[in-house]
Order: C-alpha cells, then sequence, then structure tokens
C-alpha cells in the first residue's frame, strides 16, 4: 500500500501489518520438514521455530494439515485432532516467549498425495479425476519416490464439508494461541486445484468460468474469516506457477481476479486480511534446482507489479530471494514483507545475517524431509558459533 511506501524504507524497518506490529520485514516462509512424527508437533518443532524467532518476527508455519485426507508427505503436522491442537501450544508458547508473531497456514494437498496416506488407502481428492504426471514424483513414507495416482474428484455435495474442515482447523489453531492463520492455496495443491484452468476440468459450479473456478477459495476464506475474524486470516496463492502441473491459461487475470475477490471481502468486513502471500514465478527455475539464477526485471516480475497494485492490504512476496533482492523488492515498493525459506533452514539467525550482511551456512537439500530431530533441522551453527567452529547444539 502507498502509505507504506516511504522513503529510506528497508527490509529491516519497522512494519505495521494489521493489527500487529513487526520489527522487521524479514519472515520465515512456511516450509514442509517433515519432522512432526505420526502428524504431532513435538519437542523438535519447539526447538526449530524457537530458533528462527526474533523480537517482532513473523513466524508462519510448514503446512499444517486440516484433515485425515490433508496429506501427501510422511510425518507432517496436523490441526485437526485435539491431540495436535495441545501438542501445537507448546510451540507457539515458545515463539511467543520469544516476541515473535507466529501464523499457521492451514494445508490441504488434494491429488498431490497418495493411497497410502489417505484413510482406507482411498484415492486422493481433488477438484479432478486427473493424476499428476509422471514429471513430479511423491516421497512415500519408507524414503523412496512414487508416482503420483489418480485422484477422486469431489462430488458438488462434498466441497461444503471441505470448506468447514478449513473454518474448523482455523478455529482449532486459534484455539492453540496462534495469532492468526494463513489458508496455503498456492503451488498445485487443492485450493489451486480448482484454481487453475489446467486441472480444472469441472462442469458444475466449480468449474469452467474464471467466477466458478474461484468459488471454492472465495467459499474457504469467508468460511475462515467468520470463524475467526478477518484480520487474523491471511491467504497465499502463486497464479503462475506450474509446481505439480499446476498451470493456467491466464496467470495474470487469474492472479487479479482472486485480488479483486478478496478485495471485495475485505470492504465488506470493513479490515483487512492479514496479508497476501504470492510467490514469485522464478520459484520454479530457482526454487528447484541448486544451479538456477534469480531475476529481477522482466514480464514475470511485472506481474507481481501488477498483483501489487491491485492489492488493497499488505503484499508479503516469497521465492528465490537474496538479501538484494529482498532489500530491492521493499525498498522499491513492490513488497511491504519478503518470506525467505531455504536460507531460513541453514541459518536459524537469517535476520541478524542479513543485516550485517554476514556470511550465510549453505543448506544441504538431501536433509530437507528426513525425520531426524536434529541433523537438517536443528543443527545449523548460529553467526559466531560457524567461525569458531563450534556446531549449534541442539537441547534435544
Amino acid at each position: 500500500m502507498a502509505e507504506n511506501r516511504i522513503k529510506g524504507t528497508s527490509l529491516f524497518s519497522p512494519y505495521k501489518m494489521g493489527k500487529f506490529s513487526l520489527s522487521h520485514r524479514v519472515v520465515l516462509a512456511p516450509m514442509t520438514r517433515c519432522r512432526a512424527l505420526f502428524g504431532i508437533p513435538g519437542d523438535a518443532l519447539v526447538e526449530y521455530y524457537t530458533q528462527r524467532s526474533t523480537p517482532g518476527g513473523l513466524v508462519i508455519t510448514e503446512g499444517t494439515l486440516i484433515s485425515p485426507t490433508a496429506p501427501g508427505f510422511p510425518h507432517v503436522p496436523g490441526i485437526y485432532s485435539d491431540a495436535q491442537v495441545e501438542a501445537w501450544k507448546k510451540v507457539v508458547d515458545a515463539v511467543h516467549a520469544k516476541g515473535s508473531i507466529i501464523f499457521c497456514q492451514l494445508w490441504h494437498v488434494g491429488r498431490a498425495s497418495h493411497q497410502v496416506y489417505q484413510p482406507g488407502g482411498a484415492a486422493p481428492i481433488s477438484s479432478t479425476n486427473k493424476a499428476i504426471s509422471s514429471r513430479w514424483r511423491i516421497l512415500m513414507p519408507d524414503g523412496t519416490y512414487g508416482t503420483y495416482p489418480a485422484p477422486r474428484a469431489l462430488g458438488t455435495s462434498e466441497i461444503l464439508e471441505v470448506v468447514e474442515h478449513y473454518s474448523q482447523a482455523a478455529l482449532n489453531a486459534i484455539r492453540a494461541g496462534f495469532d492468526g492463520i494463513e489458508i496455503h492455496g498456492a503451488h498445485g495443491y487443492l485450493i489451486d486445484q480448482f484454481l487453475k484452468d489446467g486441472i480444472n476440468d469441472r462442469r458444475d459450479d466449480y468449474g469452467g468460468s474464471m467466477e466458478n473456478r474461484c468459488r471454492f477459495l472465495m467459499q474457504v476464506i469467508q468460511a475462515v474469516v467468520s470463524a475467526v475474524g478477518v484480520e487474523r486470516v491471511a491467504f497465499r496463492m502463486s497464479p503462475a506457477i506450474d509446481h505439480l502441473d499446476a498451470a493456467d491459461s491466464d496467470p495474470l487475470n487469474l492472479g487479479l481476479s482472486v485480488i479483486e475477490r478478496i478485495n471485495k471481502i475485505q470492504l465488506q468486513a470493513g479490515a483487512k486480511l492479514t496479508y497476501l502471500h504470492v510467490t514469485q514465478p522464478r520459484y520454479t527455475a530457482y526454487g528447484q534446482t541448486e544451479s538456477g539464477r534469480p531475476g529481477t526485471e522482466d514480464e514475470e516480475a511485472q506481474m507481481i507489479k501488477t498483483w501489487r497494485r491491485a492489492y488493497e492490504g499488505t503484499f508479503m512476496c516469497s521465492g528465490g530471494f537474496t538479501r538484494e533482492l529482498g532489500i530491492q523488492a521493499v525498498a522499491e515498493g513492490d513488497a511491504d514483507l519478503v518470506s525467505y525459506g531455504r536460507l531460513f533452514i541453514s541459518n536459524p539467525d537469517l535476520v541478524l545475517r542479513l543485516k550485517r550482511d554476514a556470511p550465510l551456512n549453505k543448506y544441504i537439500r538431501k536433509t530437507f524431509y528426513s525425520q531426524d530431530p536434529v541433523i537438517g533441522y536443528t543443527d545449523y551453527p548460529f553467526l559466531g558459533e560457524a567461525n569458531a567452529g563450534q556446531a549449534q547444539r541442539s537441547r534435544l
């Protein structure tokens, strides 16, 4: 928003995000880490999120399952059972003790799943019966990679039940003490499977026109807003990302259509969502490889600028940001906040390192999705410890 484009604004300037006061604009992005054994957040998650918390910082959790049909990875946390809610309270309390704000990302993978993750070995649910192509592979519980199976398209009458799962998960998150929730509508997962015309082949009220393809998302947002209040709700989208075959023929206008509808919800509510979180198009090329090089100014960057101008609220960007690109995005008014993923994995004190322009630890991709509670998770060194040749000692 224009009021936040103040001369001299930097990645490390304070920011008023709705009712929350941030001391800087570096955000911990939501990232799947597979350390919540059997779906229950444990001490490893307490340690991990506490390490990455800063006074006045914003932390977003990894994708957190809204129901038993939601998973597509092993050992990811949920927020649909009482046991999960109670376990999350320990994480939230520890993060709050460090002075951070923490949002829970609500997640349903839709067709990006497998029978092994589904109750009773059923087919995953989606907007479609079409499977994800063999270009993509799914991580199985035993650490191998498999093929995505054909999903089952939800019947029209079933969709509102899934909407209710989002609403109840949001209520559960607030009960666990979270400051708010982020609805995951990006990267080829369930909501994106309804939004993208490259996937959605429905012929009912949820397919075909832009209005119909946006219907499920709008029902989810409205239900969650009604449950916990508009100022505790955020949304993540990636109209230009083809992750998991999630392609659209007109990503610019898809993004604008979603933003237009969210602006209307905000106007009706008399308050804004906490933020809109948008993944940069370069995520596909850069985020999936070690060698990709992020760009700055191109046609896709203009798309982000167009969405930024259209959205009436706090605008967060993610996807392949370096220190320099993050500073540039905020200074030029292209983003209010910047979320960092892989760099935050290997640098628990990333905010300090970016502020000082200090060297960064290199991340180890092969440990991203292991179940080890320490290695590749809480053992990356803090600034100073690395120089002294001492590994960060986990309390676990």
